[in-house]
This record gives structure tokens, C-alpha cells and sequence, in this order.
């Protein structure tokens, strides 16, 4: 009973004491605990960080969707200031096209009158050369010239 089997385990058990009475279990369980203690704040400081980034990513999403919205917002601005504008135009066209056909039915019923004024004066003109000669014929220089002068001032 007595071999070397149990004088080994006896020496660990009085090593195990020694160490026990000086603190060494103290000072490993501190070591443990420290250790313990940084990694819980290095989780902490972890997850500080995770929600911080998911606090900036979703700022940024939000952001993103406003900058979305507010693009389709400018886009539909010009869709309808494009319309506008060209309902304006066509509108501005169309006014500019009637006042040219006004413009253009004017002058024309102006050189119709003017034409018709002309013809007038020219049927005047032969029917006066056509009277003078007549009267000429018929009377003398003298009363041709009274009836021509009789005939301008009525004409006038």
C-alpha cells in the first residue's frame, strides 16, 4: 500500500495545500475574473457599436428614400411644367396663326376693294374719254371741256 503510486499523490495533495494556504487560487481566480470582466466589456463595447451602425444605416435608408422621393418629385414637377409650357406654345400658336389669317383676310378685302376701286375709276376714265368724244362730235370743244369739268368734280 505504501508504493510510489501514493507517496506521488500525497506529495501532490500537500503541494496542493501549500498553494491553496499561500492564495494562489485567489490570484488565479482574479486573473479569470479580469479576464472575464474584459471580454464582457469588449461584448459591450460590441454591441454599442452594432446598434450605432444599425442606428447610421437606417438614418442613411431614410435618407436615400427622401432623396428618392423628392427626385420622383422633381421629375413629376418637369412632366408638368413640360406640359404646361407646351400647352402655352400651342396656345400662343394658335393665336399667332389667327391673327396672321385675320392679317392676311384684311389685306386680301383691302386689295379687293382697291381693285374694285381701280376697275371703277378706269370705267370712269373710258366712259368720260367715250362722253367727250361724243359730245365732241355732237357739240364743240367748248361744251366738252364744261361737261369733262362737271363730270371730274362729281367723281371727286
Amino acid at each position: 500500500m505504501l508504493d510510489a503510486s501514493f507517496f506521488t499523490a500525497l506529495a501532490l495533495l500537500i503541494f496542493l495545500g501549500i498553494l491553496g494556504y499561500a492564495g494562489v487560487h485567489k490570484f488565479i481566480l482574479s486573473g479569470l475574473d479580469a479576464r472575464g470582466a474584459k471580454v464582457a466589456a469588449q461584448l459591450g463595447e460590441a454591441e454599442r457599436l452594432r446598434n450605432e451602425a444599425a442606428a447610421l444605416l437606417k438614418s442613411y435608408e431614410d435618407k436615400r428614400k427622401a432623396a428618392e422621393k423628392e427626385a420622383a418629385d422633381l421629375v413629376e414637377a418637369a412632366r408638368a411644367e413640360a406640359k404646361r409650357v407646351e400647352a402655352e406654345a400651342k396656345a400662343k400658336l394658335e393665336d399667332f396663326v389667327k391673327r396672321r389669317t385675320a392679317q392676311a383676310e384684311l389685306k386680301i378685302a383691302q386689295a379687293e376693294q382697291q381693285a374694285a376701286a381701280d376697275v371703277r375709276k378706269a370705267a370712269a376714265e373710258l366712259a368720260v374719254k367715250a362722253a367727250g368724244t361724243i359730245l365732241a362730235a355732237a357739240k364743240g370743244d367748248d361744251a366738252f371741256n364744261e361737261g369733262l369739268k362737271q363730270v371730274k368734280t362729281q367723281l371727286n
